[in-house]
């Protein structure tokens, strides 16, 4: 995956790729040394995500839920996004740094309607468990202080295949409303004579 970001070159605010974004990222070795890493461009630390799907406590298509919204919040936060290597460009956009704004500000839309539904307690451990990248042990240690850290991380773990169940059943309900508003007719207008 390449990264894909817009700076501004000049006091025009002409929008180019930035540089930096051209190099592949690595690990340091020493989070080498310290985590379990999946994929090589961007190398990704193995997230709890896909230990639940291994487990077979979430769906595939949970996961890709939880993949949507991680892209969307990176995306809506810190303004750049992770473009897949057999990705194609298309010619028909090119995006200024307004359209990209734009674009930006749907991806944070998102973010916050699905914070809306679900609720403040879900975007956190969406957020913990995609974005920190922490372990359910560690959730549990910040969540649930009182509990032994094995009930800690049982529970935690409960907890985030829920919400991610709760993620792609929100989504799927979405993308029915979508559809059917657009199959929806169009009423004739009235004319007057």
């Amino acid at each position: 995956m390449v990264l894909h970001a817009l700076s501004r070159t000049s006091a025009k605010t002409r929008a180019t790729p930035a540089l930096a974004a051209l190099a592949p990222a690595t690990p340091t070795p020493e989070r080498l040394a310290r985590s379990q890493f999946v994929g090589t461009h961007p190398m990704r630390v193995l997230r709890t995500v896909q230990a639940l799907l291994h487990a077979g406590d979430i769906s595939q298509s949970a996961a890709d839920a939880a993949e949507r919204w991680y892209q969307d919040y990176i995306f809506g936060y810190c303004d750049y996004k992770e473009i897949p290597p057999d990705h194609r460009p298309s010619t028909l956009t090119r995006h200024d740094s307004v359209s990209w704004q734009l674009v930006r500000g749907k991806a944070m839309a998102r973010i916050s309607a699905v914070q809306a539904a679900l609720g403040l307690c879900a975007h956190q451990r969406l957020r913990m468990m995609l974005v920190d990248e922490l372990s359910f042990r560690a959730m549990g240690a910040a969540l649930f202080p009182a509990l032994a850290a094995s009930s800690a991380q049982r529970k935690i773990a409960a907890q985030c295949a829920l919400v991610l169940e709760q993620l792609e059943a929100l989504e799927d309900a979405a993308r029915k409303a979508a559809r059917a508003k657009r199959k929806e007719p169009v009423p004739p207008s009235s004319t007057r004579s």
